[in-house]
């Protein structure tokens, strides 16, 4: 008789608290899980919210002592962290700030030592957050990254489609400065490294997008592909990669090149994304690779709107927690 798996213990960080990420939590906890998920919120807040819901919530305080048990439904395990001034649906507060960010910090340092198996992330407001001090805050990915280590790849995936990007939550006039031949090598080094260890792909097949229009048309549009992005792949090419570019950006998405490709690398956030949560949205999750921890989120914002009415989609928020635990316990990932 094959031994059971351990009961794996994974952390939520329930996000912007006007926003939706509670209201996800909350439709999240009505069904039972394979894991224990240990939402790291506000329990008064997730109270409150739930009454608004009209949804039955239990509300029980995270015991790191105590071994990992299955989620049952219309349960919720709560890692008590305080909001600075009371949330109100759909109303930014920048006092709350610090609060989200001091849940991301609690996740990745409880998946450093060992007291989660894994994160999952619901959205954040990046605007309100940098509003009070932390003028240098440009996403989940980036921050996550200064307090764990090593060097954040972003990664979205749907059914069909993987895409990674060379540089994340950038102005696009500062892209071009940001792709260099040492930066784009670190990031097609941890995306095959970990579509082969993650993903159990023996050999990835890897597109890669030009920066400009055309990938440059041979110089007369930009010279980027020129002088950094095929030298680099190049060189990959030279030590067995199966990989693939500069591509044009426009052709690249099309069935031609996809129906061989594992994963499609963009040079920016909004060459790639949009393709993907076109095909996806709602059914896409974020994983970021290059970290010493698994770490998962949804593929969309806070959607400030939806907040409290009931009518937010949380099936995102399950992909991402299905997929971490299939990373932790390897299995064959859906995408």
């Amino acid at each position: 008789m094959t031994p059971s798996k351990p009961v794996q213990r994974i952390a939520l960080t329930a996000g912007e608290p006007a926003g939706i990420g509670p209201d996800l939590c909350i439709q999240l906890a009505q069904k039972s899980q394979d894991c224990e998920l240990v939402v790291i919120a506000d329990p008064e807040m997730l109270a409150s919210r739930a009454k608004l819901l009209n949804l039955p919530l239990v509300i029980k305080n995270f015991d790191p002592l105590a071994p990992a048990q299955a989620q049952q439904a219309g349960n919720i395990t709560i890692f008590p962290t305080s909001l600075k001034t009371p949330s109100i649906c759909q109303q930014l507060d920048k006092n709350n700030s610090p609060y989200v960010l001091e849940t991301i910090r609690l996740a990745t340092q409880g998946c450093l030592d060992g007291l989660f198996s894994a994160m999952v992330t619901a959205p954040v407001h990046k605007g309100i957050i940098n509003q009070l001090r932390f003028k240098n805050f440009s996403g989940h990915t980036e921050y996550i990254a200064k307090i764990a280590g090593g060097t954040a790849v972003m990664m979205l995936a749907t059914k069909g489609l993987r895409v990674a990007l060379a540089t994340t939550h950038l102005p696009l006039s500062k892209v071009p400065k940001a792709i260099t031949k040492k930066g784009l090598t670190s990031v097609i080094q941890i995306l095959e490294r970990d579509l082969r260890q993650r993903f159990g792909l023996s050999k990835p097949k890897i597109l890669v997008c030009g920066l400009n229009p055309h990938a440059g048309e041979q110089g007369h549009l930009g010279t980027e592909e020129i002088d950094t992005i095929n030298p680099v792949l190049n060189k990959f090419r030279e030590q067995g990669f199966n990989i693939q570019g500069a591509l044009a950006a426009d052709t690249v998405f099309t069935p031609k090149y996809l129906e061989s490709a594992d994963a499609v690398l963009a040079m920016y956030h909004d060459q790639g994304l949009p393709v993907l949560k076109h095909l996806g949205f709602g059914k896409a999750v974020n994983i970021t690779l290059g970290l010493p921890l698994i770490r998962t989120s949804v593929d969309h914002g806070t959607a400030l709107e939806l907040a409290g009415t009931g009518k937010a989609d949380h099936g995102s928020l399950a992909l991402a927690v299905t997929t971490a635990l299939d990373i932790v316990n390897s299995n064959t990932l859906l995408f």
